[in-house]
């Protein structure tokens, strides 16, 4: 992984834990006061993981199109086409030895 990549993955992931501890705090702040009852915080909690691993699935879809589409740019083949040529050289391997045997 590139280092501005794997910085980049890094402050989001601080980001994240950042933002969910202020979330709890808030939360439990909020029990404390008797605003929100113990179930509605841990629903609501819920609901933003919830919503968290959407987009999480969401963005992996999108940067593996975004990978697949910059290898095809690049000319990079992928693991399908390595397996269709192998599959060829091997055919061609197998015909060779067969005219030579005749």
């Amino acid at each position: 992984m590139s280092d501005f990549l794997k910085k980049g993955f890094l402050l989001g992931l601080g980001a994240a834990v950042s933002g969910k501890e202020k979330v709890t705090n808030k939360l439990d702040e909020m029990v404390e006061k008797n605003e929100l009852t113990q179930e509605q915080a841990r629903s609501f909690m819920r609901d933003i993981i919830d919503k968290g691993e959407t987009k999480t699935d969401e963005w992996s879809s999108k940067q593996f199109e975004q990978t697949q589409h910059m290898a095809k740019d690049l000319g990079i083949a992928t693991q399908e086409e390595v397996n269709e040529l192998r599959t060829r050289l091997a055919d061609l391997e197998r015909q060779t030895q067969t005219d030579k045997e005749h």
